[in-house]
């Protein structure tokens, strides 16, 4: 903003400077001429001057409306890998198969309760109580029911929104070694330069250089890691909000 109002300040020195030389210097027949050429070089730097400051303000704008969009998308992708997990044992590495699991798959319904019964036990002679615990199966729930509720957005879960090309979320599962327990992982993500493909170009690589808990860090958007057991978004809790 200072580097602005430094430029302004100089435009407006060397615009009066121009104009006391041609009014004390230069023949009566040739100022029109060059009034002319000053409005209109006025004009030129004077939307030059709007655009360097409204420029950063569309870009956030943009921005957000984009990023809030593909995080909504990254959101149902984790919710379904999730899903998975729970019928599976681990995640989903592509997409084919977790559409064809939200497709087919059902959750199992389950209740449970506390419950005793008597044992003879030959230690005492006698019979004793022993505490247990009643697992009930109350039925199935289809898995795109619960988390889709009649939507069939997680059919085109895997697209980008905004790109130019058609591009897809990267997504991969894997196994890892955490303190000698194989966890289960998976990560899905997005290079922005995808997402803000025709932005300027000055104000994308200051995006993706963002290190901030108030902005979606680094030259991607995810959700989930492939070297870290969490199914946490890079994105900050704006982007959590309702109305988002």
């Amino acid at each position: 903003m200072l580097n602005l109002i430094l430029i302004v300040v100089l435009i407006c020195l060397v615009t009066f400077g121009l104009v006391f030389v041609i009014d004390r210097f230069l023949p009566q027949k040739v100022k029109p001429i060059l009034v002319i050429a000053f409005g209109l070089l006025s004009i030129f730097l004077g939307y030059k001057i709007y655009q360097s400051i409204n420029a950063p303000i569309e870009f956030n704008k943009v921005r957000k409306e984009r990023f809030s969009h593909v995080i909504a998308k990254l959101k149902d992708i984790r919710d379904a890998e999730e899903a998975y997990k729970t019928v599976n044992g681990k995640y989903a590495g592509n997409f084919e198969s977790l559409i064809k699991f939200i497709d087919t798959g059902n959750y199992t319904i389950t209740t449970q309760r506390d419950s005793s019964y008597m044992r003879f036990d030959k230690a005492y002679g006698i019979e004793l109580q022993q505490d247990t615990v009643i697992i009930d199966t109350l039925g199935m729930v289809k898995i795109k029911d619960s988390l889709f509720k009649g939507s069939d957005r997680y059919k085109s879960m895997m697209d980008v929104p905004y790109a130019q090309n058609g591009e897809k979320f990267e997504l991969k599962a894997d196994i890892i070694d955490k303190s000698g327990y194989k966890a289960p992982v998976f990560e899905a993500k997005v290079k922005k330069d995808v997402v803000l493909y025709d932005q300027p170009k000055d104000l994308v690589d200051r995006e993706k250089a963002h290190q901030s808990v108030e902005e979606v860090n680094g030259d991607e958007i995810k959700v989930g890691s492939l070297t870290d057991v969490s199914t946490n978004g890079n994105w900050p809790p704006i982007y959590d909000r309702k109305n988002n």
